[in-house]
């Protein structure tokens, strides 16, 4: 019997705890991407990294399918792994979770739970976890910080006995963000202690050679899939010894179903997470009044608690099971789908109703509860509903926000054309446009200062005519579309970061298509992707493919250097050193420690017909390259323009300079101000050949999450960024002094 280990109290949220406890257990590697709510487990794990708390390998991916493939490369080698995700970042690596639990990879993955898109909402239900549920991981469930703590260092310990990975699910924004007091053991040993050494080296060892993944006919991959049942089955018996052998260490009870007032209840209430603990608080008022009812929550979903459950519910008159999510067209949501299974095997008669609530993070109050225990008293009440709902207007019209931009008052100020072997631009000046309507309405939501709406607006200026827009998730997409309302006078639409180009090249192939039969009227459109906020880090592979096709297009990238919706971490365009939620400053951490990604040199290896770069300091250069972009997407294929676009709330400078702080950054070289049209550079502006070329610490001491760089200890960083910038601008004034090249 294990002796009870030393603890103190922490006064944490989830996702802290769950930080914590991979801290204790001082994973190997952790591969990651950030995404809202799950981001700040990252966080705060590269915190503690800086102060040397933990060495366990932070690696940032470009996106969650990656993430997922570096846990599963590190999984090979006998690492212990460990991820955090959410939502879409869960569904868009959901193909490699099969992959893991096939090959009987143990690992630990947090999931934050959080709405699936789309409409886009990053509020927190079930309706991510639910699709795990077939993938062969084990499934933990917390409905508090305290068990998140908990159930993190029990799960290793059971995925590696059973040799499957684990799933540790939370809510989200409120099991993540909601602090609590939490016990957690003072010494990390006792942690280690617990979930012991771990053990095999898998491919890293050489001199045992194995093979990992093979190509399987029937039936091989029947007995596989057999023996990844078995190991589920084998989890139902170690689960309760873990639980149990954690409770002697800690005193606290960990169990596969948890009920209150449950025993001899004629009506109960069957809920998961945090809601749990609403729902008894209502339980404990009605039972003042003399009514039987209970609740029950689950803190396993895989193996499914079958037998638990249906002994815990099959003597109640009614069982209304509340699922924050909804399996369409199935008659309830999975757990109320299980639990009816559960009660049919063991042939009990409890009538079950099924209640969806909380979707997209709507609140889960006592009333609530009250609401659906009162539900099974009526004889007449529903199989299914929705708890909440409103049934809408199917007469409403949405109103028009704007009259609508016709061709011809967009066109007629610049002429872009063929002449003398090249493109000439006239009329592309920023008082030559100013009669151009805008297509972005003044009226968002973006931050004082934000680059976003000042550069779009300086594309759209370039761009005669109809205009198509599609924004990929990201801050210019959230501050523009909060529904009901749109900042948009022109068609729009959003997609995902890693498909916007897709999306995009998907409607310029609808559009050709129309136009050969004669399906649409005169004119002409232009189509534009906006990207952002590091939508060319996981969208980069969509984007590449589109350019390779040639698709008629322009891919336009605001640049502000991380990923500044989910609260700045860092981007693989974010500068080397400067300092985000994922990349502190520290004892042994400089900030950022690689160098920003080339996108224009990377698109132009494409061999698409134009690339550029511009900036808001040299405006009247911008429009003329957009007039460009949008000539090439109409006669050429695919077009890239791409800008620097300022951020202050996470740059950590003052709105009204953010003029100058760009410029800097084009003075020094950071961003060159250049185009590769038909594969030939030129360099636009050369700041040596002016005079005006500064140092780049100029630009980076600007900002505060760079500003550190110009100060004592970090010299050696600021002159790698000086050799690499030079590096990078002279093979650019080499380009464009040699057009063969």
């Amino acid at each position: 019997m294990m002796e009870k280990a030393k603890q103190h109290l922490l006064f944490e949220s989830g996702n802290e705890l769950a930080a914590f406890a991979a801290k204790q257990i001082n994973y190997h590697v952790m591969g990651y991407y950030p995404i809202t709510p799950s981001t700040q487990i990252a966080e705060y794990l590269d915190e503690m990294r800086v102060r040397g708390e933990h060495d366990i390998a932070l690696v940032p991916a470009e996106g969650e399918h990656s993430a997922a493939g570096i846990c599963y490369g590190a999984a090979t080698g006998g690492g212990r792994v460990f991820n955090a995700t959410s939502a879409n970042g869960l569904l868009y690596a959901l193909e490699q979770l099969p992959v893991q639990s096939g090959t009987r990879m143990p690992m630990v993955l947090n999931l934050a739970c959080r709405t699936v898109s789309g409409p886009l909402s990053i509020k927190g239900d079930h309706s991510d976890l639910m699709y795990t549920l077939n993938t062969g991981w084990l499934i933990f469930f917390a409905t508090t910080p305290q068990e998140v703590y908990d159930l993190n260092i029990t799960a290793l310990r059971i995925a590696e006995q059973v040799r499957l990975p684990a799933i540790v699910a939370f809510d989200g924004f409120f099991t993540s963000h909601q602090k609590q007091n939490a016990q957690v053991f003072t010494d990390d040993r006792a942690v280690r202690d617990f979930v012991g050494e771990p053990t095999g080296n898998g491919v890293l060892d050489v001199e045992h050679p194995i093979t990992v993944g093979s190509y399987m006919n029937e039936p091989d991959l029947l007995n596989n899939k057999y023996q990844l049942h078995l190991a589920m089955e084998k989890a139902r018996e170690v689960i309760p010894a873990v639980f149990a052998e954690y409770r002697a260490l800690s005193s606290r009870t960990l169990s596969p179903i948890t009920t209150c007032l449950a025993e001899d209840a004629d009506l109960l209430l069957v809920v998961l997470g945090s809601a749990y603990h609403t729902a008894r608080s209502a339980a404990m008022k009605l039972r003042e009044q003399g009514k039987r009812v209970g609740v029950v929550t689950l803190g396993v979903l895989r193996p499914f608690p079958a037998d638990e459950l249906a002994e815990a519910c099959k003597n109640a008159h009614t069982v209304i099971v509340a699922d924050r999510q909804d399996s369409y067209g199935a008659g309830g949501g999975n757990l109320s789908l299980e639990l009816r299974a559960a009660l049919q095997a063991a042939g009990a008669s409890t009538r079950v109703l099924s209640r969806v609530f909380g979707l997209g993070g709507r609140d889960f109050f006592e009333r609530d509860a009250l609401a659906l225990f009162a539900e099974c008293e009526r004889q007449d009440a529903p199989k299914l509903d929705y708890l909440g709902k409103q049934a809408g207007d199917t007469d409403f019209h949405p109103p028009a926000y704007f009259a609508p931009i016709r061709e011809q008052d967009a066109s007629g100020l610049t002429l872009c054309r063929e002449e003398g072997g090249g493109l000439t631009v006239k009329g592309a000046t920023v008082r030559e446009t100013l009669a151009r309507p805008k297509r972005l309405a003044p009226g968002h939501g973006a931050c004082p200062g934000c680059g976003i709406p000042v550069n779009v607006n300086l594309l759209l200026r370039g761009i005669e005519g109809n205009v198509v827009l599609l924004f990929q998730t990201g801050c210019g997409m959230v501050v523009t579309t909060a529904y009901p309302s749109t900042a948009f006078k022109v068609p729009y639409v959003h997609n995902l970061f890693q498909n916007g180009a897709a999306t995009l090249a998907g409607l310029v192939t609808l559009y050709h298509q129309k136009r050969a039969r004669g399906e649409l009227p005169e004119g002409d459109i232009t189509f534009v992707m906006v990207s952002g906020d590091g939508g060319m880090d996981i969208g980069m592979g969509s984007a590449l493919a589109t350019a390779l096709r040639g698709d008629r297009l322009i891919l336009f990238e605001y640049d502000n250097g991380g990923y500044m919706n989910t609260g700045y971490q860092l981007s693989y365009s974010t500068p080397m050193g400067a300092k985000s939620a994922t990349s502190h400053l520290g004892e042994h951490g400089f900030g950022k420690r690689f160098f920003h990604k080339d996108m224009p040199r990377i698109m132009a290896a494409t061999g698409m017909p134009y690339v550029a770069t511009a900036a808001e300091s040299n405006p009247n250069d911008f429009i003329k390259k957009a007039a460009k972009a949008q000539y090439y997407a109409k006669n050429g294929g695919t077009a890239y323009l791409k800008c620097l676009s300022a951020c202050p709330l996470n740059w950590g400078d003052v709105p009204s300079t953010e003029r100058r702080v760009i410029a800097a950054a084009v003075d020094s070289c950071y961003f060159p101000l250049y185009e590769v049209e038909r594969g030939i550079t030129t360099l636009n502006y050369d700041p040596e050949q002016s005079g005006k070329k500064r140092p780049v610490t100029d630009f980076l001491g600007m900002m505060g999450r760079t500003r550190h760089l110009t100060g004592e200890g970090y010299g050696e960083v600021a002159r790698a960024i000086q050799d690499e910038v030079d590096r990078r601008f002279r093979r650019l004034q080499l380009l464009s002094a040699h057009p063969e090249l």
